[in-house]
């Protein structure tokens, strides 16, 4: 599938730096106080940005990225690790996100559903979810999964919450930003991957591993954001 334009967002500086200093950008934009970057990555147009923390801050950024009409959205980033087997550096690439702090469960509803939705488990573009599995298999051999990608408004630090992630949902990773971009991007009927590194194990030692680790986390990300688009090009 040709991916015309790519739209890539990162919820924290650290996630963009890295394109910063390989985009050729050529313009600037500003809109509800995000800055888009357009330009040419290995000939490829892209559009960048750094969408801020939390699912409302993601969602307003994807929104205005398809006002661009950008071709697909891959979003990078850092996360915190539900699947046990997960360790700090590994990559996660979406199969599919959910919300796991919408919970409507006092109507009948499970954890995660939007009431009245039929749908809620936002699935991954096969085709970006290969170039993501293959590229972080060839730059981090067997430290890669794909799986869910659980979304919300929360800074998991205990190991009871990342029990019920794992055990309810079936949850690989969880972060704050990923499910809504997966939302509006099937609203607007965008192909996305979500591509996540982890930093922490969300399990009561964030406040020594998250700082520790995110510069390096996010590195892994960009580096196969870059591997994605240079396969794109082939």
């Amino acid at each position: 599938m040709n991916y015309g334009t790519i739209g890539i967002i990162g919820a924290m500086v650290e996630e963009i730096e890295l394109l910063h200093q390989h985009v050729d950008v050529k313009a600037e934009s500003v809109k509800a106080g995000i800055t888009y970057y357009e330009g040419l990555l290995y000939g490829k147009k892209v559009i960048y940005c750094k969408s801020g923390v939390g699912k409302v801050n993601a969602a307003v950024c994807t929104q205005l990225l398809a006002g661009m009409d950008v071709d697909c959205i891959l979003f990078t980033g850092v996360a915190g690790a539900v699947d046990p087997v997960l360790q700090i550096g590994d990559i996660v690439v979406s199969s599919s996100c959910v919300q796991h702090d919408m919970d409507v469960t006092p109507l009948g509803f499970v954890r995660g559903q939007i009431p009245f939705q039929d749908n809620w488990d936002f699935q991954a573009d096969p085709i970006l979810v290969k170039l993501a599995q293959d590229a972080a298999e060839e730059l981090f051999p067997g430290r890669n999964r794909v799986g869910k990608v659980l979304s919300g408004d929360q800074f998991i630090a205990s190991r009871e919450s990342v029990n019920q992630l794992y055990e309810e949902l079936g949850g690989a990773c969880t972060e704050m930003e990923g499910a809504s971009v997966a939302q509006v991007c099937d609203m607007n009927r965008i192909p996305f991957v979500v591509i996540r590194s982890m930093s922490d194990k969300a399990d009561g030692s964030a406040h020594v591993n998250f700082a520790e680790f995110t510069v390096t986390a996010a590195n892994h990300s960009f580096r196969i954001v870059d591997h994605i688009i240079r396969h794109m090009v082939q």
